[in-house]
């Protein structure tokens, strides 16, 4: 194990002091050190990061640091390659990467899938990396970023779970709104109409609703819980509903909706009556640390309705809410809903485990 000083005063040596990226639950004491930074951005997603590094580059002439786990690499792969790569601007960066899936840690299948393939991809790309374990390992990374710099290149290193050594502090969360998250979601799920489909975000919104429908034996209803894939919820539910008569429920969260926010004027233009969403806003990245997501001081009513969305709702509190939510779920239109919401409050959320058979019964 490492500890976390260590890492960022090892980046402040090789002069890196602006910090973009993602949270990920791998790097989270990482990014609970970097929220009280100056010279620190949380991006919407990792293309927007690398971006941002790119352009910090240009004005200082300094290498950034972009952070992100490694299923998040997919979305950075644009500007990687047709802006800062060797070839084309040679622009160099520091990426550091948190490693699901690792060889050598268990983990979910999603997560396995692009653990087995990250190192292919950074090689792919002619990246020099470093699997940080130790200290030592710090060493061989401190010559890349040498190199990064003589050449203008971009590096990365490699951090499993488990490598960077825990705060013993106890990570106190703020909670933005009132409504109570399970108490929305259980209410929600209880008015959900016979025949209808629900697509769910991945983090706890999915394993939030998955718990429920067993605690409360509720089966009205077959889900598809998005294990992976953040951002693109509602281009999934969009292109479910638009080849199905069922009535089909996007459950969304504020990262996942911001990730790639354009997926959502698609579904305002092309909704058909039996597509609804539902943003459950809680200001944060719940699921990776509770960073916030800056989207407390969006007028969601307003952004759906210039989207195209045909009705939409803010609710915030608990008054008439079973009503609320009936009328959203039966109204004859492509229907928006946030929801603000508190953070999660339910301890060990079980995951999807056999996800053919949950695609099967969606699909039935």
């Amino acid at each position: 194990m490492i500890k976390v000083d260590a890492l960022i005063s090892f980046l402040k040596k090789n002069n890196t002091d602006f910090y973009t990226g993602v949270p990920d639950s791998v790097l989270k004491e990482f990014c609970s050190i970097l929220k009280n930074k100056k010279n620190h951005i949380i991006a919407t997603n990792e293309g927007a990061a690398i971006s941002l590094g790119i352009g910090y580059y240009l004005a200082t002439k300094k290498i950034p640091c972009v952070y992100m786990q490694n299923s998040g690499l997919s979305n950075a792969l644009n500007p990687l390659i047709s802006i800062a790569h060797k070839k084309v601007y040679s622009i160099p960066l520091i990426l550091v990467i948190g490693w699901r899936g690792s060889p050598r840690i268990k983990d979910e299948p999603q997560h396995k899938v692009k653990g087995e393939i990250t190192q292919k991809l950074l090689n792919l790309l002619n990246i020099k990396h470093t699997i940080i374990r130790t200290n030592k390992d710090l060493n061989k990374f401190d010559k890349q970023i040498k190199f990064a710099k003589k050449n203008k290149t971009i590096v990365a290193c490699l951090i499993e779970q488990g490598t960077l050594e825990k705060d013993i502090k106890k990570n106190s969360r703020k909670d933005y709104y009132k409504l109570d998250k399970e108490a929305f979601l259980k209410i929600m799920l209880q008015n959900i109409p016979i025949n209808s489909k629900i697509i769910s975000s991945t983090g706890y919104n999915s394993r939030e609703i998955m718990y429920l429908v067993n605690k409360y034996k509720l089966n009205k209803t077959y889900n598809f819980y998005m294990v992976g894939g953040m951002g693109h919820t509602s281009s999934v539910a969009l292109g479910y509903s638009l080849f199905s008569k069922n009535k089909i429920i996007c459950i969304d969260g504020d990262g996942s909706l911001l990730m790639h926010l354009g997926a959502l004027k698609t579904a305002g233009y092309f909704a058909k009556n039996n597509f609804k969403y539902i943003l459950l806003n809680n200001n944060t990245h719940d699921s990776v640390g509770g960073q916030s997501t800056y989207a407390d001081n969006i007028n969601f009513e307003k952004l759906s309705k210039s989207l195209g969305f045909k009705k939409s709702y803010t609710v915030y509190n608990h008054k008439n809410l079973e009503k609320k939510i009936k009328n959203f779920l039966n109204i004859k239109a492509a229907s928006f809903m946030e929801v603000k919401v508190t953070n999660s409050k339910i301890k060990k959320l079980p995951r999807p485990k056999d996800l053919i058979k949950i695609k099967k019964e969606f699909m039935n």
